[in-house]
């Protein structure tokens, strides 16, 4: 198995012989294991402000794998190291990248960043007295602001501690992609399976989103627009409850609004700019290191073969990805709708309700599905739903395989 030489940069006016670092490079699988790249402490760096170049553990991993680079820093006072940041910096970056010698910005705020004022403290007030100092500091302008609740209100839905919590709570997962009233279940499929599969990296394309306004999972670039970052209408109900959390706000629209060339998805409440088609779904799962190993969505409602086949890969362990009418699912109401107009990710293979595989003749026989939908992994299908029942409420679906 291959090694690979790593180094990165870190932007400071602090002369480098006062500066060392920390720096781990790892990435977490589906159990939250964490496998280590490369580990290195306390080490000098170099002019230019690059890290010493290191080499890395030995991988079979291909080049398409995201991982994550964290970095703490040091500053040498009286020949002690001090650490200068608040916590590890991270950002993350495919194994080719890594290889190539690609894994730094060429933004200088989006690598590690460390910088001491030279500016001398003077007088606040001109009454002589030189007790009281100010000195300016500048920071990061807020990526996401809503326009009905501004940065200090108590129902600002991208206050950071929120987003923490609700980001937490996607690791241990007690909650899941939800894109409430939006049109956003193209993308909450996405963000749902990236939870699944590298929770560190849906942590970090969130944190980055939060933090930059932009993010990139492998190849896939999300930058969503000004509007985007500063949506209009409510996030609440009359009731206080979320239209939609600041979290899926921050992940599921930027990631529709970064492939809207001519509408712009800037209000909670906007249907049309957030449908997404399957071949832009499909596009975003590959461009973040899927491999698609089958496609067979349709104009046409699928029939019971077709659900047979998806069947099979999902007894497999792929992810299935299916465009479905939505009134196939319990909570619709008493009406149908024969209308393709939801994405759903499959947690388990269709079963018969009295057990055992389906097979092509089972046109008749009574079903059931686990899936993932509006912020829930349940058995969702509608009681006493047949096999062709179901496969008629299914436009076929889109498999990968899950990514390491």
């Amino acid at each position: 198995m291959p090694k690979y030489n790593f180094y990165t940069k870190i932007e400071s006016n602090v002369p480098v012989s006062n500066l060392f670092y920390d720096l781990n490079v790892y990435k977490n699988d589906a159990n939250n294991k964490k496998h280590i790249l490369l580990s290195v402490t306390q080490q000098p760096i170099d002019p230019g402000y690059y890290t010493q170049p290191h080499d890395t553990n030995e991988t079979d991993d291909d080049l398409s794998v995201i991982y994550i680079i964290e970095i703490n820093l040091y500053r040498k006072h009286g020949g002690k190291l001090i650490s200068v940041l608040s916590s590890p910096a991270k950002k993350m970056y495919t194994l080719g990248e890594i290889a190539s010698g690609k894994a730094y910005s060429k933004n200088k705020r989006e690598n590690i960043c460390y910088f001491e004022t030279k500016t001398q403290t003077k007088p606040t007030n001109d009454n002589g007295d030189e007790n009281i100092h100010n000195v300016k500091i500048t920071c990061l302008e807020r990526s996401f602001i809503a326009k009905e609740y501004p940065i200090g209100s108590p129902d600002n839905p991208f206050d950071r501690r929120k987003i923490e919590n609700q980001i937490a709570s996607r690791m241990n997962h007690s909650s899941y992609p939800d894109q409430g009233r939006t049109s956003l279940c193209g993308p909450a499929s996405f963000f749902y399976c990236l939870q699944m599969d590298r929770p560190d990296v849906y942590k970090q394309a969130a944190y980055e989103l939060w933090l930059y306004g932009k993010t990139k999972i492998g190849t896939l670039d999300i930058s969503p627009g000004d509007g985007c970052r500063h949506p209009k209408g409510a996030f609440y109900d009359d009731y206080g409850r979320e239209a939609v959390s600041g979290l899926d706000w921050i992940t599921l629209a930027s990631l529709r609004d970064s492939e809207n060339s001519l509408m712009s998805y800037d209000e909670v409440d906007d249907q049309l700019a957030g449908i997404t088609m399957w071949g832009k779904l499909s596009e975003w799962f590959e461009k973040a290191g899927y491999e698609k190993i089958f496609d067979n969505i349709s104009l046409t409602h699928a029939n019971e073969k077709d659900i047979v086949k998806l069947n099979s890969y999902a007894n497999q362990g792929y992810r299935v990805v299916t465009l479905i009418s939505a009134g196939m699912l319990k909570g619709w109401g008493d009406g149908d709708s024969s209308s393709k107009n939801h994405w759903i990710v499959w947690d388990k293979p269709v079963c018969k309700v009295v057990g055992g595989d389906i097979t092509t003749k089972d046109s008749d026989e009574l079903i059931e599905l686990k899936l993932f939908s509006w912020g829930r992994v349940d058995w969702q299908t509608k009681d006493k739903s047949s096999l062709s029942y179901f496969a008629k409420h299914v436009f076929g679906g889109l498999v990968f395989k899950p990514i390491k």
